[in-house]
């Protein structure tokens, strides 16, 4: 049986995002109080009372909009709806119903989907009262949130729990990382147990891909980069339309291409432009078809001008990348129009620019004449292994333990954080859970430092790294 689905659904600006970010646990849609800058459908896996679950988020939904943009949405919130085993509805409690909330309503209960409403933004009881004015849509039940602080989010995923379907026999209930305190239990005082060992197979909530499968790439970059430049010489074929026009890709095409001994699925994407060159209908279609590209990869290669060098856009792109988890290679395209001199001097410009990754190796190279293109590749391929590479629970912590040794966290607020036990719980990204006594106590700094220690003795290079930090469990008397 597959893991069942959860679509989030809601007008704009309603918080839809920002719940989504709450019940998944980590910041992977971008989230702006602006209405529609969710546009396209996010997915993310992740574990809810004892059930695994895949929460969809869409953008904001007017059914009744004439917009080219709006009515994208529209068909992205109607696939997404269609696709799920259960629907959550999200309506702003501190304001009245609206037209666009009793559309959705009223789409809802055709759908003949199970419906779970929120009442977003009941931050106290107070607001909670006001959310009471929601029931005017025909609602039998309503459950009033606060998205932003978390209330309410458990009697949510309970209710949503309930409406899903059920397990299929024999199946095992999940592990969630937020109940990994259970198997890392210690001793009071006890330091690195090398012999304490997690069931890695469970904690693996990753959608990675058989050893045999193709790494997964996209493509990006402005318009006129060269995607398709570089595309059609992996694939051999002028598959994608090229054209010195800025934005002449419409379609994201799929190719499978093979580099030495090893297979790609290369992604071939539209340009993503600055939003505020983003054009109605076909451009902004190809926009979010590129965003889903992204969701797709394992791999992104982020094609930039040499001759123009990496702008602000290009970063912008890769941190949105970054956020989601993707390993990253830069690609200098045109690196033929330049001296060697000129070329190494982008190289630094870029490392600077894109600083805040300077895990993403860059490449110079020209797709037209295809120098660099295998250069490109290797790293390409480098950084798909990396991304599924697995440390052992007892190699990490021997190395750990020398680690700390030489140089604990320090002191903050007058209590010295310990750091007991660390475990790989998945891939896709490389994700580790650390547990520690303290670990609001663990500063900034020292979790950098933590991850590059990481990085450089396990060989993570090219890939972006979570660690993320636990308060040591107690069992309850």
């Amino acid at each position: 049986m597959t893991t069942p689905i959860v679509a989030i659904v809601g007008r704009p600006n309603v918080g839809k995002s920002t719940l989504f970010n709450r019940l998944v646990g980590e910041k992977l849609a971008i989230v702006h109080d602006a209405p529609g800058v969710t546009r396209d459908r996010h997915y993310a896996d992740t574990h809810i009372q004892g059930r695994d679950v895949t929460f969809v988020d869409t953008g904001g939904f007017d059914p009744t909009t004439d917009d080219p943009m709006g009515q994208g949405i529209a068909r992205h919130v109607h696939a997404a709806i269609a696709e799920a085993d259960v629907v959550l509805c999200v309506l702003d409690g501190s304001a009245p119903p609206t037209g666009p909330d009793r559309d959705a309503v009223e789409l809802l209960r055709r759908s003949s989907k199970p419906v779970v409403y929120a009442a977003n933004k009941a931050d106290g009881p107070g607001r909670e009262a006001l959310a009471t004015d929601l029931y005017s849509l025909g609602i039998d039940h309503l459950i009033p949130i606060s998205a932003l602080h978390g209330r309410n989010v458990g009697k949510l995923e309970a209710a949503i729990v309930e409406q899903l379907p059920p397990r299929a026999p024999g199946a095992k209930p999940s592990l969630a990382l937020d109940e990994l305190e259970d198997e890392a239990q210690l001793d009071e005082g006890a330091q690195l147990d090398e012999g304490a060992q997690l069931d890695e197979a469970a904690a693996d909530a990753s959608r990675s891909a058989a050893p045999e499968e193709p790494i997964r790439i996209a493509l990006i970059g402005r318009p006129n980069a060269g995607k398709s430049s570089l595309f059609n010489r992996l694939a051999g074929t002028e598959r994608s339309l090229v054209d010195d026009r800025p934005g002449t890709t419409r379609d994201p095409v799929d190719s499978l291409v093979e580099v030495g001994k090893r297979r790609f699925l290369v992604v071939d994407t539209a340009g993503i432009r600055r939003k505020s060159r983003v054009s109605a209908g076909v451009e902004a279609e190809s926009v979010m078809r590129s965003l889903r590209a992204v969701a797709r990869a394992q791999v992104i290669v982020l094609m930039c001008d040499a001759t123009e060098g990496v702008a602000e856009q290009d970063a912008r792109l890769l941190g949105l990348c970054a956020e989601r988890g993707r390993a990253i290679v830069v690609g200098l395209n045109k690196a033929d129009l330049l001296s060697p001199r000129e070329l190494g001097e982008r190289i630094e410009d870029a490392r600077h620019a894109l600083d805040f990754a300077r895990w993403a190796p860059i490449v110079g190279l020209s797709a037209k004449t295809g120098h660099g293109v295998r250069k490109l590749m290797d790293q390409v391929q480098a950084a798909g292994e990396e991304m599924g590479r697995r440390v052992g629970t007892s190699e990490l912590n021997r190395f750990f333990e020398q680690v700390l040794s030489k140089r604990p966290p320090p002191t903050k607020g007058g209590r010295s954080p310990r750091i007991y036990y660390i475990t790989q719980a998945g891939v896709y990204p490389p994700t580790f859970v650390a547990w520690s006594n303290a670990p609001e106590n663990i500063v900034e700094s020292y979790r950098r430092f933590v991850t590059n220690q990481i990085r450089q003795q396990f060989g993570f290079q090219a890939v972006p790294l979570r660690v993320f930090y636990r308060k040591r469990g107690r069992k309850e008397e």
